[in-house]
């Protein structure tokens, strides 16, 4: 029992991490519709500002965070209306080009600016400091890792089906001529969608230095992953993210628990099951 119960929550701890960064993705991939893999840089993006702010700066890691996650969006804004726009409604492959160029570019920057060396974002003694559970004690950082990616879907939830954003959000995707033309300003809810979706993931980066440690390759090797979640979970769904980020979570933690020799190979073997027998993923619609 002690053994399930820490595949739980160590499972739904890293399942977090992984929406939090993979539900951007999704949105823009899903509702966007622009094949995004530069994504994985808006964290690494986040990692490294929260990285220089604590060590170079002083700064505690609360603040740095808000500022290192703010900072992501205000670079991933200019780069959606200089560099995104031009791609919508292009084909697979350019977009694909585009991004991964961008890809590269980010991971040049940041390696010219840091060097290539594990980026560690020191954590407060708060969380730090352990909490029983009964069973065993868990560091408050990755409790707060779980009730932030709760938070994180509620919000997402309520801000895309109870606000008028999100109204305006799902006209601009069903049919973009049409709300142009009853005056919604499409180009900027766009930006603002892209936004979104670069700040959940320079947090999701910052939070789950831990589990998936920054450095500037740090999109290159986890970006299949993120784009994993994105297929199980089915394209634009916000919930099917959620499920799917879970199940990743849980199937890899168990696998670490059970097998850590084969753990990559189990979980990489189901997806491709999983994928071969439903590729429109959790919630996604059958072609």
């Amino acid at each position: 029992m002690n053994l399930l119960l820490n595949i739980a929550v160590d499972g739904i701890a890293y399942g977090m991490i992984l929406f939090m960064i993979a539900v951007g993705l999704s949105v823009t991939m899903g509702l966007m519709r622009v094949v995004n893999l530069a994504h994985g840089g808006f964290a690494l993006m986040g990692g490294a500002i929260a990285h220089w702010l604590i060590e170079k700066g002083g700064l505690p890691f609360v603040g740095a965070a808000a500022l290192a996650v703010l900072g992501t969006v205000a670079i991933a804004m200019p780069l959606e209306r200089v560099i995104y726009r031009k791609i919508y409604g292009f084909g697979e492959l350019q977009q694909v080009l585009a991004t991964i160029g961008l890809t590269f570019l980010i991971i040049a920057t940041i390696d010219f600016w840091l060097g290539s060396s594990l980026l560690g974002i020191p954590l407060p003694e708060t969380l730090q400091r352990s909490v029983d559970l009964g069973f065993r004690q868990l560091t408050a950082h990755r409790m707060t890792v779980i009730v932030v990616g709760c938070l994180v879907i509620l919000g997402l939830w309520a801000l895309l089906e109870r606000t008028r954003f999100g109204i305006l959000l799902r006209a601009a995707v069903d049919n973009r001529d049409t709300a142009s033309a009853l005056g919604i300003n499409t180009g900027h809810i766009y930006m603002a969608t892209f936004a979104l979706g670069a700040g959940l993931a320079a947090l999701g980066g910052i939070l789950g230095a831990e589990l998936l440690p920054i450095d500037a390759y740090y999109p290159l090797r986890y970006m299949v992953l993120f784009l994993i979640v994105v297929a199980i979970g089915g394209l634009g769904s916000i919930l099917g993210s959620f499920i799917a980020a879970l199940a990743i979570g849980l199937v890899e933690t168990a696998a670490r628990y059970v097998l850590p020799d084969m753990a990559t190979i189990i979980t990489y073997t189901l997806v491709i099951l999983f994928l071969a027998t439903r590729p429109q993923g959790i919630m996604g619609r059958a072609s």
